[in-house]
């Protein structure tokens, strides 16, 4: 399985409930980190971007949702957004460019555009509402199969309860 399969596998087992913005990408940017440590890799959160930042900025330099070093690849860069950003596809392209393999953790409701190559995309699918204030909150329940609800033939059996 490639890493950016990896982590998209990772990250669909979380299930959380009405969190806002801000706290869905923060658990992603946490859960990545987890899957790279789980992995055997050392994890950097606001890890340094090879791309400065604008004037009057120019001497330092832009960051990383997470950069990871791995002993026998190249280093993985990982940016988590909720919105579709230029800037980050760019940012990414050139992390790429500088030898690093550049992950783009897209999340949210809707069809996600894919990046060209070398930028990979690792989809997030969210269930968003109106919370009690009005604001957007997000949920996420991992992958199940359906259960089995009767036989294909329109037969059904009765399931014993523990206690019956």
């Amino acid at each position: 399985m490639d890493v950016a399969e990896a982590l998209r596998a990772h990250l669909d087992r979380l299930v959380f409930a009405d969190r806002g913005t801000d706290e869905v990408t923060e658990l992603l940017i946490a859960a990545t980190v987890d899957w790279a440590v789980g992995e055997g890799w050392r994890a950097y959160r606001r890890a340094k971007s090879v791309v400065p930042l604008p004037p009057p900025y120019e001497q330092q330099f832009s960051v990383v949702d997470v950069g990871i070093a791995r002993p026998s690849a190249p280093p993985l860069v990982v940016e988590v957004d909720h919105a579709d950003r230029r800037r980050t596809l760019d940012k990414l392209a050139a992390e790429a460019a500088a030898g690093r393999e550049a992950l783009w953790v897209r999340w949210g409701t809707g069809r996600f555009a894919v990046p060209e190559r070398p930028v990979r995309l690792v989809a997030f699918q969210v269930i968003s509402r109106r919370g009690p204030s009005g604001s957007r909150v997000h949920s996420h329940t991992a992958e199940r199969a359906a259960p089995e609800h009767s036989a294909p033939d329109g037969s059904y059996r009765v399931v014993p309860i523990e206690g019956d």
